[in-house]
């Protein structure tokens, strides 16, 4: 009840409402979209399933985005973040249904891997910048609990469109209608999204200090990102308790990366006996997922207020050291559900107190290049996992050593942070 008395509190604000209406609208979008490629590269007929080609997959829609990501950060300090969220959500759009009609007429070819690598890529931008607009409408004790909701809320927000889009495809024959009707329909909520954040004002959202342009054109804007990304870094460094955040969110998404490709394997080839019902079982991981988040909202704003971000961070991976011990201890259909909603509730739980340490401690100035290096980590730490998962894991997922490893990395980055991490932010002096 706290969570959504505190949900109904902010959404009195007016701009908090819109940003977090864009929000949950271009976020169902992404889910329905995901569980359409994700039918397409993991489930369909045509694809392989295994772990080396989950991990070519993985790698081919997100590796460039790791390069342009921290460019994308010096212009969300440079660039109106209302105009991002408009002009973003409109080029999904566009891109959306061109992946939709390539696949409806040719299948998969290697133009639907370039198109989905730019969408995932301008998906990962737009998550950056709705995190950096976020305290522009919310500050004080009240941006903690936003954190706690609104990421929360998207990711059920996607969770849901995830699965209209899984429910669609099964009332579609098997083939690339299946995959292009999914597809197609996101191009709808990216379209909504859009008309709402242009009811913002053009310059609510931030940045607030935004560099003399005068005549200044995209190029002379270009000319200055490498030197504010080196400065960016270096502040982030010098203020500690962002950069070890980042650090620690990075470790936790790689091993989350691990038992995701674990999953997406064990659901296909280990729990099911074709590819329709290797996708349902996998649909069904994925929402006992989304049951760990939903309950990331109602204990994190309680327990970290007791603990701190930094406290929770640390119970966040002793919970998810205890899922992984779980799973190496014994594999079920149950199990695999219940370790679930416990890695959930750990990873969901984690980014909302990474999300408020980075925001609370990083000045608006550098709080766009944060949250782009916030997505190019994500991204590394998730190809990473990927790239290793394809040489350690045998196609049908399953290996109970790798699960003891994961759990015992758990464990000693909850002993590294929790022992040894910067409790309060250096001060850093901006010449």
């Amino acid at each position: 009840m706290t969570a959504l008395a505190d949900l109904r509190l902010l959404l009195r604000l007016r701009d908090f409402r819109r940003l977090f209406t864009v929000r949950m609208v271009s976020q169902a979008g992404d889910g329905m979209f995901q569980v359409g490629l994700a039918s397409l590269f993991f489930f369909s007929p045509q694809s392989q399933g295994t772990a080396a080609s989950i991990a070519v997959a993985f790698t081919v829609l997100l590796a460039p985005f790791t390069i342009v990501g921290p460019w994308a950060g010096v212009l969300l300090d440079r660039w109106q973040r209302r105009q991002v969220l408009v002009v973003v959500n409109l080029l999904r759009v566009a891109l959306t249904l061109v992946v939709a009609g390539t696949v409806l007429v040719w299948g998969i070819t290697p133009a639907v891997y370039v198109l989905a690598l730019l969408l995932l890529s301008l998906n990962r931008f737009l998550l950056a910048a709705l995190s950096a607009s976020l305290p522009q409408v919310v500050d004080g004790p009240q941006l903690l609990t936003a954190n706690a909701l609104v990421p929360t809320l998207g990711a059920a927000s996607a969770g849901i469109g995830g699965l209209v889009g899984l429910l669609l495809s099964l009332a579609v024959p098997e083939g690339t209608g299946r995959d292009a009707a999914s597809l197609g329909t996101a191009a709808v909520f990216f379209l909504g999204a859009s008309g709402v954040a242009a009811r913002f004002p053009r310059t609510r959202l931030g940045p607030v200090d935004v560099p003399a342009r005068g005549a200044a054109t995209l190029r002379s804007d270009l000319a200055h990102l490498g030197r504010g990304l080196a400065h960016g870094a270096g502040y982030l460094l010098r203020r500690q308790t962002p950069a070890q955040a980042l650090g620690v969110m990075a470790v936790h998404r790689f091993l989350y990366g691990m038992t995701f490709v674990a999953s997406i394997l064990i659901s296909r080839n280990l729990l099911s006996d074709g590819s329709d019902t290797g996708l349902g079982v996998f649909a069904t991981v994925l929402a006992a997922t989304a049951v760990g988040f939903g309950a990331a909202i109602v204990l994190t704003p309680v327990v970290a207020a007791r603990l701190g971000t930094r406290g929770w961070i640390v119970v966040c991976l002793v919970l998810a050291s205890a899922s992984q011990l779980v799973l190496a201890v014994t594999l079920t259909y149950v199990s695999m559900l219940v370790c679930a909603v416990t890695l959930g509730l750990a990873a969901q739980g984690a980014k909302i107190a990474v999300d408020t340490i980075v925001q609370r401690d990083t000045l608006d100035l550098f709080r766009g290049r944060a949250f782009a290096f916030y997505d190019v980590l994500y991204n590394c730490a998730f190809i990473g996992a990927a790239a290793v998962a394809a040489v350690t894991l045998p196609d049908v997922g399953y290996s109970r050593p790798m699960f003891v490893v994961l759990a015992v990395a758990y464990a000693i980055t909850a002993v590294v942070f929790g022992r040894w991490g910067a409790r309060v932010a250096r001060p850093v002096v901006l010449g």
